[in-house]
């Protein structure tokens, strides 16, 4: 919500600059947004006196001005406008001044006559509003002549703009931040005038009805004014409209909008000519009925929509907006002021079914307090008195079935003290409550409370106590320490295992990332899927927040690829980040609810190569106690690196996928780093887990360690060469390390060294030479025979 200062300044006293009122808000719980300054950009503009005209000689439609600012010779400026003429004062942009959009403005020639600066419209000052305009501003000839244009005109004008929850509607409302001004100040507030005097002796109860059929309204009331006189608002309130971000229309029109914005009650006023059949009524509309709203679209109802009617015929979306066959046009002369309260959730509804949110609807879903529909009446019948647009008739239809009241809380001071862990005296407790207008009384320990109806979200003591924290000042509550009671909760197999996971990655050097489960399906472009991958087969969002939003993922690799993107793009030269989540696998029928399966992604850039990667997918392995865990080179996936990627079994059951971006896939999000990426199924790990560890004695008998490095084509895995050796070894082959690859000069093209070391151990007896020639003879041969390998 935007708050213009100036008329926030009409209800209450405030002695401090804008900044310091936004800070004072906010520690009051009061959320600023944004503190908006205009005006104060606008440097070196000063008043002028035309001393004389003369047309440019090379350009009829330019003039030469010799301008007075009270310097020690007058200026010379060239313009195109022709509103001007001699004595006239106007506003003078000089060499080097700034305008309101931060134009500069420097001293130049114009077809070949020197311009010492420009003169200024209201547009230039940023003062015209949404009209345009033409001409310069002339302003009053009782104008100081010299003077900077800021100290004749009020051109630095300050807004805030709050964030407003949905508990709190009675902030919706000039008049409710006036209210919470004063309280945070430790000041007053003035409600605005709401007293008039009807003009007119019919009764607008003698030739009209209301006749409210649903629930969904709570309260409807209905006023006349007759004799109207449609013209344009004065200008005070057409600078407080403009201020808050709305055009003047017309002053009736603009006195509804104004009340709504001044005491947070919508309003709408119906050309009385158009309610043919004297009756008003309140119902839901009929299902496929067509309606032409004010912004002349026509509008598809249903019956879940509350309808304003002319007995049958709808002349108002209940809430939303009014209809384009009762606007109130130029030659109106008599209105029907409507004010009502509806059902919150029944306007949220229906304006997003119909795609319309105004900003009455967007007041009305916060549910407003009904009895805040007569104070916005009053004041609306005040504004049409002073502004002389109409005569009040007599009476007032004010159809109010439930009555809101007013209820009571009560609620120990020493308890407060207690939860805030404050000493705030009872006596200061009711001032900072009265300050809201939650008028207190004090029994014994205990405040008694009378809360009124606009303060819908005071209801449990511990509301009270917030509200006197937020008064006293949060930052002036002392820090305390929580006190807590310890206890032991027992976690599920798989928290453990997902615990233990996110330990090893830690320990790892990784950083847990959290992304969203919904995406956008231009991800699957981005990452070069397929067009016939069933990766594409995705879950649709029926209501998604956008498209970028619109589907649930199937993969996690675009996440982790755009968590990568925004380090890079933030200049972050090391990355390592893992994320555990979900992805969603539709089911063939669509009926049923999608698979979700158990995912943990691990991505990172520099400084690291394919090995680093693996190496962090084998420290999880290994902490899972997986066993029978194969790596298979993979060179069809398009997401990866054709040559540097492999895809992971469990026996026969596919795990996920290990190694590097593609290129191509890394330059579509602008990383220029090689990236290495792991998509592995957790569900499947925990399957697979055995983390129960058993006590094996230390062996009794010594190992024999024997080295072997073998010559092979390229193209045969490590994984190949392993699993023989351990085929081949048997009982006594305890271990395979690999500690050397080498390919180089010495080294056949299309060929690879590759070392291990090998140790055997006998379980029950030291192994003789010949007993361990034996098993690495085999080995060997199985290498030469099995692999083509040559020893070296």
């Amino acid at each position: 919500m935007i708050v213009p200062l100036n008329w926030l300044k009409d209800y209450v006293d405030i002695k401090i600059t804008p900044e310091e009122l936004g800070d004072a808000l906010t520690l009051s719980g009061s959320k600023v947004e944004e503190v908006i300054i205009t005006g104060d950009i606008i440097d070196k503009v000063v008043t002028g006196k035309i001393l004389e005209i003369e047309k440019h000689p090379e350009a009829e439609r330019l003039s030469i001005c010799k301008v007075d600012i009270k310097a020690e010779e007058p200026i010379q400026i060239v313009t195109a406008a022709d509103n001007m003429k001699e004595k006239d004062i106007v506003p003078t942009a000089l060499h080097g001044s700034t305008l309101a959009d931060g134009t500069k403005i420097k001293k130049g020639k114009l077809r070949g006559v020197v311009s010492n600066g420009m003169f200024c419209s209201e547009e230039e000052l940023g003062i015209a509003g949404d009209e345009p305009v033409e001409g310069l501003m002339i302003l009053p000839q009782d104008t100081p002549i010299g003077v900077d244009i800021k100290k004749v005109i009020d051109l630095e004008k300050a807004t805030i703009e709050f964030e407003i929850t949905s508990n709190r509607p009675d902030c919706l409302s000039i008049v409710g931040i006036a209210r919470e001004t004063a309280a945070t100040l430790g000041t007053e507030y003035k409600m605005p005038n709401i007293g008039y005097k009807t003009a007119c002796s019919e009764n607008i109860e003698d030739n009209l009805k209301v006749e409210i059929k649903d629930k969904l309204c709570r309260r409807y009331m209905a006023r006349g004014v007759k004799n109207v006189k449609i013209q344009p608002s004065p200008q005070w309130m057409q600078e407080r409209l403009l201020e808050a971000g709305v055009r003047s229309i017309n002053n009736i029109v603009d006195i509804t909008n104004f009340v709504m914005i001044e005491l947070g009650q919508p309003m709408h006023a119906f050309d009385r000519r158009q309610i043919t059949s004297n009756e008003i009524v309140i119902e839901r509309a009929k299902d496929g009925e067509k309606f032409s709203t004010l912004d002349e679209e026509e509008r598809i109802l249903d019956s879940e929509i509350l309808n304003i009617k002319d007995q049958d015929r709808t002349i108002a979306l209940a809430g939303i907006m009014g209809g384009l066959n009762s606007e109130v046009k130029e030659d109106t002369t008599e209105i029907v002021f409507e004010c009502a309260n509806f059902d919150g959730t029944n306007i949220r509804i229906s304006s997003k079914k119909l795609g319309l949110r105004t900003d009455a609807s967007s007041k009305f879903e916060k549910d407003l307090d009904p009895n805040m529909v007569e104070i916005a009446m009053n004041r609306a019948c005040h504004l049409i008195e002073e502004l002389g647009a109409g005569e009040i008739m007599e009476g007032t239809i004010d159809i109010y079935p439930e009555k809101l009241e007013t209820h009571t809380l009560k609620v120990s001071s020493n308890w407060i003290n207690k939860f805030l862990g404050t000493d705030i005296s009872k006596e200061d407790m009711k001032m900072y409550l009265d300050r809201l207008e939650l008028t207190t009384t004090i029994e014994d320990d205990m405040l008694v409370l009378n809360v009124p109806t606009f303060r819908c979200d005071m209801n449990i003591k511990e509301d009270v106590a917030e509200e006197i924290a937020r008064i006293y000042g949060y930052n002036n509550i002392p820090s305390t320490i929580p006190t807590s009671q310890t206890i032991r909760v027992g976690k599920s197999e798989k928290q453990k295992l997902e615990t233990k996971v996110i330990d090893t990655l830690i320990g790892s050097g990784l950083n847990q990332a959290i992304a969203y489960s919904f995406v956008s399906p231009k991800v699957f472009d981005k990452v070069l899927i397929p067009e016939d991958s069933p990766v594409r087969k995705v879950v649709k969002i029926k209501n998604p927040l956008g498209e970028d939003y619109s589907i649930m993922r199937t993969t996690s690799i675009p996440s982790m690829m755009e968590a990568l993107a925004r380090n890079y793009s933030r200049n972050n030269e090391i990355v390592r980040l893992f994320e555990i989540g979900k992805i969603y696998i539709p089911n063939e029928d669509g009926k049923e609810l999608p698979q979700e399966r158990n995912i943990v992604t691990i991505g990172m850039y520099g400084g690291v190569d394919y090995l680093n990667l693996k190496g962090v997918v084998e420290n999880i392995i290994d902490t899972l106690g997986v066993d029978k865990v194969k790596f298979e080179r993979e060179n069809q996936n398009s997401s990866f690196h054709p040559g540097k990627t492999a895809v992971l079994y469990i026996k026969k059951e596919f795990v996920g996928i290990v190694g590097e971006i593609h290129p191509d896939v890394a330059d579509n999000y602008g990383i220029e780093e090689r990236c290495y990426v792991a998509e592995l199924n957790l569900d499947l790990l925990f399957k697979c887990a055995n983390i129960e560890k058993k006590y094996i004695a230390l062996p009794k008998f010594p190992a024999v360690t024997r080295d072997i490095a073998v010559l092979i084509d390229e193209s045969v895995l490590v994984q190949e060469i392993e699993d023989t050796i351990y085929k081949q070894g048997g009982k006594i082959l305890e271990s395979v390390k690999l500690f050397d690859v080498y390919q180089g000069k010495q080294i056949p093209e299309g060929k690879k060294s590759i070392a291990y070391s090998l140790i055997y151990r006998g379980e029950n007896k030291t192994l003789t030479d010949k007993e361990v020639n034996k098993v690495h003879d085999k080995i060997v041969r199985a290498l030469e025979y099995k692999l083509g390998a040559e020893l070296r």
